[in-house]
């Protein structure tokens, strides 16, 4: 009994802790490095940003990851092993270029699309009958792909990517197109999906919703890894030591002379602390000056602004 506990110990601790891992890769095209010795770890069960401008090399470390393309040089690990074709069943990539056949009907699209997967026709058709069901468009089921509007072609998408279940989803700005409520609803998916263990790649031009959904990001720029990390862990590396208070009554004498303002206005002064001082040592000094103090926070830098920060300086 004892050695099978030490065994799954030690099963337990080599075991990888990334689904996957991105290790020196390189990709040239004649003279143009798409990848230029690029790494990074993508953790099990996290929703992990991969971001850049355009012609950054994004699109090319995701057609490596789904084997579509191969590294001139470096390693791709799943799962701690080494990325083959056997892994891409386990793999769902939904594509910014949509590529559905218009002239198929939803539903033996879709079940085409999941025995491709590895599915049983019993099991494919099941499953787009599920998910049809949580989507609440179970008459699509018999209307031609060349009949559904952008936003209904996918949510369609959406299902084919995810309709064998896979380890790893992909998804290249998965709410183009979509109006507000079902973007909520294919968010609420990608929460579920990660809540359950699934990892996710996502890839987006609109920064607020990396801000919103994802756990990680990696930024790429000219082939480059130039920035990598948590987002909330981001956001405190790049804050400049902002604050805004907003106060009732006037300004007292004196109060802003040692401070530097970036913005004020009736009731609100946002103010640079020095980085040796903290929040609370400037919320004393208003209330040392008899201030009335409404409210207090730190202001963060978004995404967006890390983004175009780091871009610029790359």
């Amino acid at each position: 009994m004892q050695e099978a506990f030490l065994f799954l110990n030690i099963a337990l601790t080599f075991a990888p802790m990334s689904l996957l891992s991105l290790q020196h890769i390189v990709k040239q095209y004649g003279n143009y490095r798409a990848s230029d010795d690029v790494s990074f770890e993508i953790p099990k069960g996290k929703i992990f940003g991969l971001l850049g401008p355009n012609g950054a090399g994004k699109t090319t470390l995701i057609r490596m990851i789904t084997r579509i393309l191969y590294p001139d040089a470096g390693n791709i690990l799943f799962n701690g092993e080494q990325l083959s074709d056997k892994h891409t069943e386990n793999i769902g990539y939904m594509p910014e270029e949509r590529g559905l056949y218009k002239k198929m009907k939803v539903g033996e699209h879709l079940i085409y699309l999941g025995r491709l997967k590895g599915l049983s026709q019993i099991q494919a058709k099941e499953n787009v009958n599920n998910w049809l069901k949580k989507f609440e468009i179970e008459t699509w089921f018999n209307k031609n792909i060349e009949e559904l509007s952008k936003g209904m072609s996918q949510k369609v998408q959406f299902i084919a990517t995810v309709l064998h279940n896979p380890d790893l989803l992909i998804l290249d700005e998965p709410f183009s197109g979509l109006d507000p409520i079902n973007s909520k609803l294919i968010e609420e998916e990608i929460r579920d999906m990660s809540r359950k263990g699934k990892t996710i790649i996502f890839s987006t031009h609109r920064m607020e919703q990396v801000e919103e959904i994802c756990d990680e990001i990696v930024l790429v720029n000219k082939g480059k890894k130039i920035l990598e990390g948590g987002v909330k862990e981001l956001k405190q590396r790049f804050k400049e030591n902002k604050f805004r208070i907003h106060f009732n009554g006037e300004i007292k004498n004196g109060l802003l002379n040692n401070l530097s303002v970036v913005e004020q206005s009736e009731g609100e002064v946002i103010v640079k602390y020095s980085e040796e001082h903290r929040g609370n040592e400037l919320l004393k000094l208003f209330v040392e000056h008899g201030m009335e103090v409404s409210s207090f926070n730190e202001l963060l830098p978004s995404i967006n602004e890390i983004f175009i920060r780091q871009v610029e300086a790359n």
